[in-house]
């Protein structure tokens, strides 16, 4: 990335969010536009291809806190034209020529302590080329990191209780077989770069003061390809079908994600994949339900199981249990069985909630007719005095 486009492109408008957009709304929208123009989803569209290398691009910046606040202190300080010469090129106060570097540590006074006392070279040096301590040595960048994929697997509800090993096979760019990265024809392998001498930055003259940036002749890795390998043509990664085994923890939620390290896009010509976030998607269970670590379950008793109580046996995911159902209970109560919902990572484990339902009949025979109306003579009247009150107020 050259200095230029950290100046002139506005990664904001390519995103689609707003300047004081939060990190969650940056990531957020560059999911969505990364998904709506991944190349695999528009084959046969180079609009889309660019598309999607412009918002991951975009993405890299906005997307890295350190990277986003040196991206909007630089679009501040040229948006601004502080740096800009009027049409005669002179710049100071009285016609006097204005000097760049009297304000970035040229002049006597040292450099502005805004950025830790670096003269203006070395700021841009720092943020162009990834240079380290002012004034050292530009060091190569290296084959950059490969980019982060993420796909989506949907699991039965007992398989994330309980946690699960599944094949997931995948179509994605995955590290060449033939050159096994490097990008070189078998047999050759990279050469250093005659323009940047391996530092995999160059640097020029702008104006009053210098920049670096990435090599154009190598793009920052610090060395080129003479004999690219016949099957990557020098990328160093192909697009192919990989089935890689994904270990599910017990207790995995919907919506949940897990990272596979290294799993994802390689880098080009040998450098670190990129990872691989596999979204969980639970189906649901035609039996119990699921709130965090603990299970539920709503389970139906009948009109005389609530009066007199009874011993009700429910499943769980491992057997049976039985609950004492207490005579007087109300619908709605819930009855716990502890220790048998999901599995902590801990070891310890969220309970079985059991809901129960006091089932009423909508049609009965004669003779449980008889046995209610003779139920509802000797049972005590429902407390409804605070209801009375307001009733005979209408009446």
């Amino acid at each position: 990335m050259s200095s230029k486009d950290w100046i002139e492109k506005d990664y904001y408008a390519t995103l689609g969010v707003q300047k004081s957009a939060s990190p969650d709304e940056i990531k957020k929208s560059y999911r969505k536009l990364a998904r709506e123009s991944h190349p695999d989803h528009n084959p046969g569209e180079p609009q889309a291809e660019e598309r999607f290398k412009a918002v991951s691009e975009a993405y890299a910046v906005l997307g890295d806190e350190a990277k986003r606040r040196e991206y909007d202190e630089m679009r501040s300080l040229f948006g601004s034209g502080a740096f800009r010469r009027n049409a005669r090129g002179a710049g100071g106060p009285g016609g006097q020529p204005f000097d760049v570097s009297d304000m970035f540590g040229g002049g006597a006074g040292g450099g502005d302590r805004r950025f830790g006392g670096a003269g203006f070279q070395d700021l841009f040096s720092s943020i162009f080329s990834g240079g380290g301590a002012a004034g050292g040595p530009s060091r190569p960048r290296g084959p950059a990191k490969g980019r982060d994929i993420e796909t989506e697997v949907a699991l039965d509800f007992d398989d994330a209780v309980r946690g699960v090993t599944l094949p997931l096979t995948l179509r994605a760019p995955g590290i060449c077989d033939t050159c096994h990265g490097s990008g070189a024809k078998p047999g050759t392998q990279p050469v250093t770069c005659p323009v940047c001498h391996g530092a995999g930055a160059t640097t020029r003259n702008q104006g009053s003061f210098s920049l670096s940036e990435p090599c154009r002749n190598c793009q920052g890795v610090g060395t080129v390809v003479e004999e690219k390998c016949p099957e990557c043509h020098g990328t160093g990664g192909v697009t192919k079908t990989r089935t890689l085994n994904v270990r599910f923890p017990a207790g995995v939620a919907d919506g949940q994600r897990i990272r596979l390290t290294g799993r994802g896009e390689p880098g080009e010509r040998g450098g670190p994949a990129g990872d691989l976030f596999v979204q969980v998607k639970v189906r649901p269970d035609d039996l119990f339900g699921r709130t965090g670590d603990d299970l539920t379950l709503t389970v139906p008793i009948t009109f005389p199981e609530a009066v007199l109580g009874t011993d009700l046996r429910v499943p769980t995911l491992d057997g049976t249990v039985t609950l004492r159902v207490p005579p007087g209970t109300p619908g709605g109560r819930v009855l716990r069985a502890r220790g048998k919902g999901v599995v902590r990572k801990d070891g310890q484990a969220g309970d079985l909630l059991v809901t129960l339902d006091v089932v009423v009949p909508a049609r009965v025979s004669d003779e449980a007719r008889a046995a209610l109306e003779a139920f509802a003579e000797q049972a005590p009247p429902a407390a409804r005095e605070h209801l009375d009150a307001r009733v005979r107020r209408f009446s």
